[in-house]
């Protein structure tokens, strides 16, 4: 299992060496640092947990520095689970991962939070038409239409029923991506194809 996390910065375009345009997805993944390796005699499952990015000293909970120690300030903290069909072996305390685990070609998987699009109608959230434009339809154009019944008794709505409501911000996660080329110079990792979320989104990239 390879894993690191990412900062996604913004989409562009490359081209491959048949000369065909390639829509990528830049994504800065700088060294991830680990924090705490868990094993399952001590915590009943292996899994590693991992700091990314940085932030000042001020704006982090002590408790959260005590756990850090000396190996930086983070701004992100994530814990991955090892697959236990894998012979991937976990790091020690304050080893780093960088995209060098990762080849041009591999499939990973890319989890992140995607845009937050606030309070939206039936149409925009869920698709709906709509009612007609004509007929005599007035003031009605982009409500959701009748919500009742819920079956024999009724007079309730049932659970599930498409409403308006907050849509976006939700946790995406996009499979079967392709990495399409690696920067190690800059930490850079370009990714074929759109990744969920605004830029400055934190990403979780798995091999």
């Amino acid at each position: 299992m390879k894993f690191i996390l990412g900062e996604k910065i913004e989409m562009s375009q490359i081209f491959d060496k048949d000369g065909n345009v390639v829509p990528v997805t830049l994504v800065r993944a700088t060294p991830n640092v680990v924090l705490r390796v868990k094993t399952k005699e001590k915590d009943g499952y292996e899994a590693m947990q991992v700091g990314f990015g940085i932030r000042k000293a001020k704006n982090i909970k002590k408790s959260q520095l005590g756990h850090f120690k000396d190996l930086g300030n983070f701004r992100y903290v994530r814990e991955f689970r090892k697959l236990p069909a894998t012979s991937y072996q976990l790091p020690a305390r304050g080893e780093k991962i960088d995209i060098s685990i990762f080849q041009e070609g591999d499939s990973v998987k890319v989890s992140g939070i995607s845009k937050g699009k606030g309070f939206q109608g039936v149409m925009k959230r869920h698709g709906f038409h709509g009612a007609p434009a004509s007929h005599g339809t007035k003031h009605a154009h982009r409500e959701p239409g009748s919500i009742g019944g819920a079956g024999r008794a009724g007079g309730r709505v049932a659970k599930g029923m498409r409403m308006a409501g907050r849509m976006g911000s939700d946790r995406v996660t996009v499979r079967n991506l392709k990495i399409a080329k690696i920067d190690l110079e800059n930490n850079m990792l370009a990714i074929k194809g759109a990744i969920p979320g605004r830029r400055g989104t934190l990403l979780e990239i798995r091999g």
